[in-house]
């Protein structure tokens, strides 16, 4: 299918209703229906990122990452703890349900599958794609992201490394490694970045780092650990410690 019929796929599926925004009072589009709330749904995502190894994840926490003040965040995990999306309980750390995580999988799976939609069917860059996919994420329709999948290929990843969700919710992480804890001599392939901000992707983008070449460790400087490398047409490139602990690799 060729880029212009799946700009107008995407671009019909996103046409709003006549005199109303895409996420305005109808809260519908033509065929595609939109979540109650798309406050919820960005809660359980926030959970579903922060969650350490045991799935835990401090109150005063989330409030810090959505910027939200710590009375509004219970409040809402009183409400997500309603649905059984969420355990709850005074002074103690949040849990996604399985109810839950399945839920955040699946709003995290149609996000990364339209990054990487926007990327390789309409030429957007990846650092152009992530305030578009957090509008896009928030549709209701199974088979419209089962649908981009298909176009795509059914990736196992975004266009930043990072692992898409099955169709359960289930997300698998793959084991890499991080550039700075690679040695002298080392070579990397760049397969993930930590960080996706357009500044951090821009800096990349500036420097010809993508995500499939090899890196190639030449020296590394004790002070500040920063790393003079080599990869691609490009012999000698000093990365700052800042860097190379948000990319990931695997190593050759």
């Amino acid at each position: 299918m060729s880029n212009k019929i799946n700009l107008l796929i995407l671009s019909f599926a996103l046409r709003p209703v006549a005199g109303k925004s895409h996420f305005g009072s109808s809260n519908c589009l033509p065929y595609f229906c939109v979540m109650n709330s798309l406050t919820e749904e960005n809660y359980l995502k926030a959970l579903f990122s922060l969650a350490d190894d045991k799935g835990e994840v401090g109150v005063n926490e989330l409030s810090k990452r959505l910027e939200i003040k710590m009375p509004t965040v219970n409040s809402m995990m009183k409400k997500l703890a309603e649905k059984k999306l969420v355990h709850y309980e005074s002074y103690k750390p949040l849990r996604l349900t399985e109810k839950g995580r399945k839920e955040a999988g699946l709003i995290i799976r149609k996000h990364r599958l339209t990054e990487m939609f926007l990327v390789e069917k309409m030429g957007f860059g990846w650092e152009e794609v992530h305030e578009i996919a957090e509008q896009i994420e928030h549709i209701q329709s199974a088979a419209f992201f089962d649908k981009m999948d298909v176009l795509l290929g059914y990736p196992k990843v975004d266009p930043h490394g990072s692992p898409i969700p099955d169709k359960s919710g289930k997300l698998v992480w793959r084991n890499y490694q991080k550039l700075s804890n690679c040695k002298v001599g080392d070579t990397i392939t760049l397969a993930a970045v930590i960080e996706s901000s357009t500044e951090f992707l821009t800096y990349l983008n500036g420097r010809e780092l993508r995500l499939g070449i090899k890196i190639k460790i030449k020296a590394i400087e004790p002070f500040d650990g920063s790393m003079t490398v080599s990869y691609g047409k490009n012999t000698s490139v000093v990365l700052s410690s800042t860097v190379t602990e948000r990319l990931l690799g695997e190593m050759l």
